[in-house]
């Protein structure tokens, strides 16, 4: 029997402990998608507790916090931090087989020196310890202790990037924090603020948004200031990858009756949004900026927890609609006139994995390597399953050696640890097919992959 999350976790065979202990893990980190907040990383936060820093806004352990019927108070609610902790310890116990209980765990021995598995009767002790190491440990401590190269974060076209700037001005932190284009509020004109937003673009922009030609340039001002403070990465939440063709002249009606006040039909939405999709595609093109779509998610289904807490609170779900053909369509609108920026997808159904696989092999050029990709397993699939199937997919129908690898996604300093998580299963994975005779013991070779997949091919894809 293996030691508990010992050196080795993961790592069942010789070349993949030697790939991953040789190779993989003194690579840096390229955190090329995260929701972190740059803000605490320009005041260089310190966290009173481990609770803030663990539980603060991680919706993943809501969700099972939740299914173990803990109450609300101990989960978002004014219970106290030590109490929220205890309920969080006494869930993670029972948490068998999901990757919350890895995440967690390797975080408490990476960065706490804590090596016990957290249950009730350990709880007590890990608090302790913890607090005691947050006493020392900032924000940048954390994420240099990491050996964090580059961190992307997710920022709206009107954002100031004040924090990116303050953070860049700084010449005793080394990692680079850039922010990343995401843009849906511009897009979603069904949403009943919509409006609101559009006349805040144009005060920042300073240009007068009255028509959708309008709309676009003011988000290319925008651009131009994004990319004057290292923007090189777009990103967009798509309920699918949709394609709905249209006249100029429809979707400047439908522009004009939404900021009039009328709210569009589907039809119109789906025109207005392939349009908006179809501008701003054309233009990453034009900057060599990297587009990620991001597709297959049904966004707060519980409406009553989302009138009490808001979005991104742990009642999002997987979209099982099928768009492989409009995902065609659309990459084929930019592929026409030679315009199809650098692409990463990403489904948050595991159901698409083939699917993606095949589109994107449709669109491959000599302009880069690997020029579209299927971007990691995300959010409900970054568990030791998903990043498997994910991998085995790329691999079966592409050249996994050209991915561009892992990223967080998180809104936790802590989650560093997931690029640890991936790299082990990576090499486990390569591990097995070389042992089982699938592929030669090439360590020369394999050893650069793992490298590469890890953070050369990032490097090099978004050109930082």
């Amino acid at each position: 029997m293996k030691q508990f999350m010992d050196k080795d976790f993961l790592l069942s065979t010789d070349t993949a402990k030697t790939l991953f202990h040789d190779y993989a893990a003194k690579m840096p980190i390229i955190d090329y998608h995260c929701h972190i907040n740059p803000k605490e990383i320009a005041e260089n936060r310190k966290f009173d507790n481990i609770t803030q820093v663990w539980l603060g806004g991680d919706h993943y352990k809501w969700r099972q916090m939740r299914s173990n019927g803990v109450e609300e108070k101990y989960i978002t609610g004014d219970a106290s931090d030590y109490e929220k902790f205890v309920k969080w310890a006494e869930v993670l116990q029972k948490a068998i087989g999901n990757p919350l209980y890895h995440w967690s765990h390797l975080e408490l021995q990476r960065y706490f020196d804590f090596n016990k598995p957290l249950t009730p009767a350990t709880a007590k002790e890990c608090w302790e310890v913890c607090n005691a190491k947050l006493q020392t440990l900032t924000v940048r401590d954390i994420i240099e202790q990491s050996n964090v190269d580059i961190i992307c974060t997710t920022d709206d076209p009107i954002d100031s990037l004040e924090w990116h700037r303050m953070i860049k001005a700084d010449t005793s932190f080394k990692t680079r924090v850039l922010p990343a284009w995401r843009p849906d509020k511009a897009m979603n004109l069904e949403k009943v603020d919509y409006t609101d937003y559009i006349s805040k673009l144009a005060n920042v922009s300073g240009v007068k948004i009255d028509s959708f030609k309008s709309l676009i340039e003011a988000l290319k001002v925008r651009m131009d200031f994004f990319a004057e403070n290292g923007c090189s990465v777009s990103d967009h939440a798509l309920e699918y990858v949709m394609y709905k063709a249209s006249t100029e002249e429809e979707i400047e009606k439908i522009f004009a009756d939404r900021m009039a006040g009328k709210m569009p039909s589907t039809e119109d939405e789906l025109k207005f949004k392939t349009a908006f999709m179809k501008a701003v595609g054309l233009e990453y093109h034009r900057r060599n900026w990297v587009m990620q779509l991001h597709y297959g998610t049904i966004r707060d289904n519980n409406k009553l927890m989302f009138r009490k807490l808001g979005p991104d609170t742990g009642f999002d779900a997987i979209n099982t609609h099928g768009s492989s053909a409009e995902m065609a369509a659309f990459l084929n609108c930019l592929v026409e006139t030679d315009q199809l920026p650098k692409t990463i997808i990403y489904s948050l159904n595991p159901a698409d994995n083939a699917a993606i696989g095949t589109v994107m092999g449709c669109f491959q050029d000599s302009s880069a390597v690997g020029k579209v990709q299927q971007g990691s397993a995300w959010w409900f699939n970054d568990n030791k399953t998903g990043m498997i199937e994910q991998m085995t997919s790329l691999a079966n129908l592409g050249l996994l050696s050209n991915f561009v690898g892992m990223l967080t996604d998180s809104r936790s300093f802590l989650s560093y640890t997931r690029h640890e998580y991936f790299r082990r299963i990576l090499c486990e994975m390569i591990g097995n097919w070389v042992e089982n005779g699938e592929y030669p013991a090439d360590y020369e070779f394999l050893g650069k992959m793992v490298q590469d997949i890890s953070y050369n091919n990032t490097n090099r894809y978004f050109e930082f």
